[in-house]
């Protein structure tokens, strides 16, 4: 059985509340679970001591059983020194670029860069121009 510790969402309607649960990997997100670790509450501003409540001993007892903490855990639970934070990529891989808009890019550096050397020397040339009847 994998154990996962994950956040089961509860509270009304665009008001989340979120208990710290320890539950087998295919139970339901809302649904059965095996022990509650602690709450999560979203609405409360950052600082408050309340915002983020757990059972430290529980949680070390699970990770050390072998359960796997969600992502979003993982930052919760980095915060207070209990696992190593996860590593986020700053730009997720589904939404790079493709080949296509790359090329378009590098085209339209290329003639900015163009552009600017022409209005470079379109000015250097009147001044030599005027140099030369003085």
């Amino acid at each position: 059985m994998s154990v996962r510790i994950r956040l089961s969402r509860g509270g009304s309607k665009k008001r989340p509340f979120y208990k710290v649960v320890a539950a087998d990997s295919r139970a339901p997100r809302d649904g059965r679970f095996i022990e509650r670790l602690g709450s999560y509450n979203p609405m409360l501003p950052q600082d408050n001591a309340s915002r983020f409540t757990v059972n430290e001993e529980r949680v070390k007892y699970w990770l050390s059983q072998g359960a796997q903490p969600t992502e979003r855990l993982e930052k919760l639970l980095s915060s207070l020194g209990l696992v190593k934070a996860p590593v986020i990529p700053a730009q997720p891989k589904k939404s790079a670029m493709k080949a296509k808009a790359l090329e378009r890019i590098k085209e339209k550096e290329e003639k900015a860069k163009a552009a600017a050397e022409a209005a470079a020397a379109a000015k250097e040339a009147p001044a030599e121009e005027n140099s030369a009847e003085a």
